[in-house]
């Protein structure tokens, strides 16, 4: 008899191969204006925020969502009190009416919740990081390839105010030929603002532990493991995978650049005792086009924010982007902006919420469910979710083994 491990690994392995096959047809034909009926997988705090904008969408239905923690079924029955509740994911795949799956559980269980979806013919919101590690990563490709499924990775920036002027001014008319791309994110909160209360009924009787660990390694029950898997290098890749790969994706799309050449990572932990990842890191990625993109972050100073402040360095020109501004800066005029596009800023001293929602996330929803009904690609798709993935896997792995990696793209491996 299969135990649960052994069944999503064979689940989300050896069976990925029949996703590809016509097999899993679209559970029903949407028109233009048909009503999506989705569900959620992942009901924690990002989760409750992409429930939300999923709701705020014009005509979608919720349906029903899963969660191995019951206290967490019960806070989404607040929102929507009739919908369906399940400990078990795969209830909600065996509907044959539902269209489409959010999923927003933690980083490590990714890849065992995408595969069975994809396998079940539902259209996907992917949370990011999209792929844990690249034994992840090349299952939900082979899953995802040949079966017709819309997948939108949230990445939600690429849907955001600024992208498509960025990417008019990142051209080699205006900015020249790009070397360097450098990117910063920083707080100042004590454990980068992740760490959750223990609630009391954060218990073994309420939570599926076993499901939660998936393939990680075994460990007994712990309110601590579970409620702050952040920390954990089992199950988190740090801000590297929390933030980093929202820029990541943003230039990558901008830009259209691969996956890195070689990685080197520093990052220490220098003020967080309770937790494995770091707190203050540096990443240095050589990409193939033959530019330097790097990103540093921080806990503890809050001077470069955490809205972005990143520059696009050209031998004719500079582009600046913090969030909600993009500003090109010619060589010949150092601080004189040339070209400005602005949207709706934050509230002076707003401080957002690491898990909450955007404008950026309730147009990046929009744009999934409209790709639902007409089968468009959506803005960030599964490819760009592949490549920003693997860059933030070989800046973990660099770090982890004290080393500069490389990435073997016929064996898609990092080595």
């Amino acid at each position: 008899m299969l135990n649960r491990r052994t069944f999503l690994h064979q689940l989300s392995g050896g069976a990925a191969a029949i996703a590809g096959s016509s097999l899993f047809a679209p559970a029903r034909v949407l028109g233009a204006n048909d009503r999506v009926r989705f569900a959620l997988i992942g009901a924690g705090g990002r989760g409750h925020a992409i429930f939300k904008a999923a709701l705020r969408a014009p005509n979608t239905e919720a349906v029903a969502v899963a969660d191995v923690y019951s206290r967490r079924l019960n806070d989404v029955k607040q929102i929507v009190p009739g919908i369906q509740t399940f400990t078990d994911f795969r209830r909600i795949l065996d509907d044959k009416t539902i269209d489409a799956v959010l999923i927003a559980t933690p980083q490590h269980q990714h890849a065992l919740n995408f595969v069975p979806a994809i396998q079940a013919g539902k259209d996907i919101y992917q949370e990011k990081t999209m792929a844990f590690n690249p034994d992840h990563a090349r299952r939900m490709r082979r899953a995802f390839e040949g079966s017709g499924r819309v997948v939108q990775v949230g990445i939600q920036s690429v849907s955001g105010p600024t992208f498509d002027r960025a990417r008019e001014l990142a051209t080699p008319e205006h900015v020249g030929t790009v070397t360097a791309i450098h990117t910063h994110h920083y707080r100042n909160a004590p454990y980068g603002g992740w760490r959750r209360a223990l609630p009391a009924d954060c218990t073994l009787e309420n939570v599926g532990w076993k499901d939660f660990e998936g393939e990680a390694a075994p460990h007994d029950f712990d309110p601590e493991r579970f409620m702050n898997w952040r920390f954990y290098w089992d199950y988190s890749g740090g801000n590297v995978f929390e933030n980093m790969v929202h820029q990541v994706g943003f230039w990558y799309k901008v830009l259209g650049l691969k996956v890195p050449r070689s990685v080197t990572m520093a990052g220490y932990n220098y003020f967080s005792p309770d937790m494995q990842v770091p707190d203050t890191m540096n990443v240095s990625m050589d990409l193939p086009e033959n530019l330097l993109f790097t990103w540093n972050s921080g806990f503890g100073n809050n001077f470069y924010g955490e809205d972005g402040n990143d520059l696009v360095l050209g031998n004719k020109g500079t582009l600046q982007r913090v969030r909600n501004d993009v500003t090109l800066l010619p060589q010949a005029r150092r601080g004189a902006p040339s070209a400005t596009v602005q949207a709706a800023s934050s509230p002076a001293g707003a401080t957002p919420d690491i898990v909450g929602g955007s404008d950026e996330t309730d147009l990046h929803i929009r744009n999934f469910f409209e790709c639902v009904r007409n089968r468009r690609e959506p803005n960030c798709t599964f490819d760009l979710g592949y490549r920003s993935a693997i860059a933030c896997q070989m800046s973990i792995a660099s770090l982890r083994q004290g080393r500069t990696v490389r990435w073997d793209a016929e064996r898609e491996e990092i080595v």
